[in-house]
């Protein structure tokens, strides 16, 4: 095993494929410091309560001077004011709210419903590419450029523009996911160039459709007036950008975990290509088995909080260990077992509280498409590398490449 702290263990890329028996070892202390000053909540009921209490910010000007987090470098926007995700009540409720009225329920409860046959013509589109071989990266093949091609149609995109916007967009995501063969400082700048480039696009494209309204989410940002008024034209391109890249993650890792677990569970993969209605379930136990987002590193106390025994200080870092909380035994029987059918699945797939995952609706239904329809259309599918390379980012976990060989692709 991986010489250092648990916590060091955890981040380290050699324990990336298989880091739920460390997860299990952290949660005997469910709360815990780190060296660094880092706070570490690993246990179910913790989590939740944390993920509700207003005294945790997720806003990092809160954070003390003298502490931080080394095991990870902060993520931060470059190149664009940050996301509301990064504010606190009220400037983070006030956005969201904006945000929520044109993308789902109340206000716009079949906008990512009626996607549905749009989001099966491109994974439809993208499984006929598959035909002229007999083995394929999943993820550069199809859960890289699926959520991409969602959002611009999303957004309002105009198709001429799409080429654009899938460089800027990899661009941008290969940002999170640092290669160490690569110099930090030159993709840092790279990364910066992409979001400058893309804001500036969105910018633009904001402008044409606030004097030409569409039916797209943009046209919806920048036009409807809610009560706490309307997204600044800066806010809509934000906005924007936070859905295309926490949307485009989320959508990746969920599809690619999901395909893995299924090629290891051959009886859960033939049960979903008989019976499409169970990739509901199907979905829900994926997020709670394999997250696509392993934990929240960027938390801050702003008092000093009691919980379990431990007392965590005024502007201590917390890290939500999520992927560790939804594998907790005193809340799920059997939790490292693979199970469709678990009753009450509340897990921390989307998180919880106020900063719940508003993309949520959208990456489901992404995933239930795209397994369903890989499961159906692929013929004797089978992984080539178990287990595969993984992503270098250990909050975002998920495979790098997915390799699976067929024996053909159905109509």
């Amino acid at each position: 095993m991986t010489q250092g702290t648990l916590l060091q263990q955890i981040t380290d890329y050699a324990n990336r494929a298989d880091p739920y028996p460390l997860y299990a070892e952290l949660r005997r202390t469910p709360v815990a410091r780190q060296d660094d000053g880092t706070y570490t909540v690993s246990t179910y009921w913790e989590i939740l309560g944390l993920l509700h209490d207003p005294r945790i910010s997720s806003d990092v000007r809160n954070r003390l001077p003298q502490e931080g987090c080394g095991l990870l470098p902060e993520q931060e926007e470059e190149g664009l004011p940050p996301s509301f995700i990064r504010f606190d009540p009220p400037e983070h409720d006030r956005l969201r709210r904006l945000a929520m009225r044109p993308f789902g329920p109340p206000h716009s409860p079949r906008r990512i419903h009626d996607m549905r046959g749009e989001l099966t013509r491109m994974v439809t589109g993208l499984i006929d590419d598959f035909r002229d071989g007999n083995q394929v990266d999943l993820v550069d093949d199809f859960a890289y450029p699926f959520p991409v091609m969602v959002i611009c149609k999303l957004l309002g995109v105009p198709h001429e523009d799409e080429a654009r916007f899938h460089a800027w967009a990899e661009q941008v995501v290969a940002g999170l996911d640092p290669n160490p063969a690569e110099d930090p400082a030159e993709r840092q700048r790279a990364t910066q160039r992409a979001r400058t480039e893309l804001g500036g696009y969105l910018a633009g494209l904001i402008e044409e459709h606030r004097r030409a309204p569409g039916g797209d989410l943009l046209s919806a940002l920048v036009t409807e007036q809610g009560p706490c008024g309307r997204m600044s034209p800066i806010e809509v391109v934000t906005t924007a950008v936070l859905l295309l890249i926490a949307g485009h993650e989320t959508t990746v890792n969920l599809i690619t975990n999901g395909m893995l677990t299924l090629l290891r569970h051959p009886d859960a993969l033939k049960r979903l290509r008989a019976d499409p209605g169970f990739a509901v379930p199907l979905v829900e136990e994926l997020l709670r088995y394999e997250p696509p987002v392993q934990f929240l590193p960027q938390r801050t106390a702003l008092t000093d909080i009691d919980i379990a025994g431990t007392v965590i200080p005024r502007g201590a870092p917390i890290w939500l260990v999520l992927a560790a909380g939804s594998r907790d035994p005193r809340r799920f029987a059997d939790p490292d077992r693979f199970d469709p059918e678990r009753p009450d699945n509340q897990h921390f797939g989307f998180g919880s509280g106020i900063h719940y995952c508003f993309g949520a609706p959208l990456a489901r239904l992404e995933t239930q498409i795209a397994l369903t329809e890989l499961a159906r259309r692929l013929g004797n599918p089978r992984l080539v590398d178990d287990p595969p390379p993984y992503r270098r980012n250990p909050v975002l976990r998920g495979p790098r490449h997915l390799q699976i060989a067929f024996d053909g692709v159905t109509a």
